[in-house]
């Protein structure tokens, strides 16, 4: 706990990043959840809250005459630099800081002192929001060719593997604990997707440990299962999502990629996916690039290409593209691994769904998405996303990969998505802050006393999904039926700057194009409310009068042109506690938020052209 002398430190300096002269003085309080900054100046009431479990490190900088500087980065890109007037007062909030941003037991995470105005029965109720047994009932599953097998009961066989898993009808008990014990962490090849109008299936497993000649009968009998369950053809492709020279490197150490020599009728596909190790290196950075205070056209262009992140997102795409012809267009069946099949093997098995099924371009399809292929195959969060004091080389930003790629495919085709950015970035916030229960633990295993006393996203996203929904969304456009063939030409990557860079307020505009389409989609249907009202009274008028003076709105009646100042969305009131106001869709919800209630722009606002009152009077 902290000590009652470190909880106000007054005299605080809050910079803005772009333009440090616009800094903030105020009290900096720290909660056992929360960092909370309050700008005390006349006029100004303005907090900004920092969640402890998005904080990814805290530096302490030199200590200067105007004060001694704390550089705080968080997991959701926010960059705050307080500068604080003592030594001693920094040094405290530092060490403070490190404690409650790392936390050792899963005990300490914010999920489980999260408390929003819910009771237990619908706490309960959230955790059922979503079936994965209805995604699979969708798909046509089980069937004639396909079962659920009981194999992973108590996860007998992986301890790592979720307890319903959907296996060839042929497939037998023997044949799935053999194929198992020659599989990196028992994770046997199992169904991740299956399209029941030509039979193809995308399975998904850990490499097998072959070593240089290692073979299983067990093994060679279950993938032949999985191809005897796609009746229309006659071989299936293995993929392998790894660098061919990282797979030779793993069978030096007994483990290795599948021999063509030993399974008939497989097609083997090595893709290059570089491992967790690169993706951390690259991501950082690319960060160091986006923190860079006035850079250049060219060393920002340089410095993006030579972090090699956009690269890594095409390598990824590149191999959800291949995976999705062979089931659509050869209706080939698919096994897709890595090492252990939870990091690219997610990332790939999700895209290749993304671009195969058009349920999964919806809110409700996403989030069926990410709870099939990340949460219940056991993706590593806690382990990937540091929710936990452990070994910081195990931290990868595998999730922010697949959400880069859904978002790379929105930029590509704007009408077959019906959700936005927004929601994308929402539910990355959620994934690092620890909010709620469904990305703690690295498995189904680890997660199920979770359940019990937590609350789900799932359920919060999607009774704000108003806040979420693509208002160029149309169910029955050509982009949104059937298979997604995008370009990866290199010229169509971009980099995300809404992500990214979306707390540099000072450098974008306030609202994105998808905000200007909702504001006007909302002010025009009050208009045609209006309208029929007035219709409706004029109508009534005209029948109790029964006279030819009788007035009506006529029907070709010209709506007035809404001023463009409407169209600018004012910053929300939010002065209530992050519990009581997560419906707001603000930043709040995800652990940040800038709590502003501002007078009307003063003299010397108006003098500063780099002031955000400046721009809204411009505007």
């Amino acid at each position: 706990m902290l000590s009652l002398s470190l909880l106000q430190v007054e005299g605080v300096r809050l910079l803005d990043r772009v333009s440090p002269r616009r800094s903030r003085v105020g009290t900096l309080y720290l909660t056992a959840t929360h960092s909370i900054f309050v700008e005390n100046e006349a006029g100004v009431r303005s907090e900004t809250w920092v969640l402890h479990s998005l904080v990814s490190s805290v530096e302490r900088q030199a200590a200067t005459s105007s004060g001694c500087a704390l550089l705080i980065h968080c997991k959701n890109f926010q960059v705050l630099q307080f500068i604080l007037p003592r030594e001693r007062e920094c040094h405290d909030v530092h060490l403070s800081l490190q404690r409650l941003s790392q936390p050792e037991s899963y005990a300490e995470l914010y999920c489980f002192s999260y408390k929003p105005n819910v009771d237990e029965e619908e706490r309960r109720q959230e955790w059922d929001f979503l079936e994965l047994k209805d995604d699979y009932s969708r798909m046509g599953l089980p069937n004639a060719l396909w079962k659920l097998s009981p194999a992973n009961k108590h996860y007998k066989v992986s301890d790592t593997y979720p307890t319903d898993l959907y296996v060839p009808e042929s497939a037998t008990p023997p044949v799935i604990v053999g194929s198992a014990k020659f599989r990196s962490r028992g994770r046997f090849p199992t169904l991740s997707y299956y399209s029941k109008e030509n039979y193809a299936a995308i399975c998904r497993s850990s490499q097998p440990l072959s070593g240089f000649s290692a073979r299983c009968l067990e093994d060679e009998q279950m993938l032949e299962a999985i191809l005897k369950s796609n009746p229309r053809s006659d071989f299936m492709y293995v993929v392998d999502t790894r660098p061919k020279l990282n797979a030779i490197a793993n069978r030096a150490a007994g483990k290795g990629y599948e021999n063509e020599d030993n399974y008939s009728n497989i097609k083997f596909q090595f893709i290059g996916i570089e491992n967790i190790h690169v993706m951390r290196n690259s991501q950082q950075k690319m960060l160091e690039v986006c923190e860079l205070r006035s850079p250049s056209m060219s060393d920002f262009l340089e410095g993006l290409e030579s972090s090699g992140w956009l690269k890594h997102i095409k390598a990824v795409l590149d191999a959800g593209i291949f995976i999705a012809k062979a089931v659509a267009e050869e209706g080939v069946s698919v096994l897709v691994h890595c090492s252990d099949g939870w990091d690219r093997t997610a990332q790939v098995c999700s895209v290749a769904s993304v671009l195969l099924d058009p349920y999964y371009r919806t809110l409700r399809g996403l989030m069926v998405l990410i709870e099939r292929d990340w949460i219940s195959f056991g993706h590593k969060f806690s382990h990937r996303c540091y929710h936990l004091v452990g070994d910081p080389k195990e931290v990868s930003p595998v999730i922010d990969q697949f959400l880069e790629c859904v978002w790379q495919l929105m930029e590509q085709f704007p009408c077959a998505f019906e959700f936005n950015e927004r929601f994308l970035i929402t539910i990355h916030s959620h994934i690092y802050s620890c909010q709620y229960g469904n990305f703690i633990g690295n498995n189904q295993r680890e997660r199920q006393e979770v359940c019990e006393k937590t609350h789900s996203l799932w359920s919060y996203l999607w009774t704000n999904r108003e806040d979420y929904i693509n208002p160029l969304y149309r169910p029955d456009h050509s982009q949104t039926q059937g298979l997604l063939r995008p370009s990866t030409a290199p010229y169509c990557f971009k980099f995300w700057r809404g992500l990214y860079n979306r707390f540099d307020r000072g450098i974008h505009p306030r609202q994105s194009v998808e905000d200007y389409l909702r504001t006007i989609q909302e002010e025009t249907q009050q208009l045609e409310e209006q309208l029929a009202s007035h219709k409706q009274v004029g109508q009534c008028s005209e029948f109790k009068l029964k006279s030819p003076t009788a007035w009506a709105l006529s029907s070709d009646l010209t709506v007035p042109k809404a001023p463009e100042s409407s169209l600018i969305l004012l910053p929300q009131d939010l002065s209530q506690t992050p519990e009581t106001n997560l419906s707001n869709g603000s930043d709040q919800e995800s652990g940040i938020a800038d709590l502003s209630c501002r007078s009307p722009v003063s003299e010397d606002s108006t003098k500063d052209p780099d002031s955000d009152e400046a721009a809204y009077s411009a505007a």
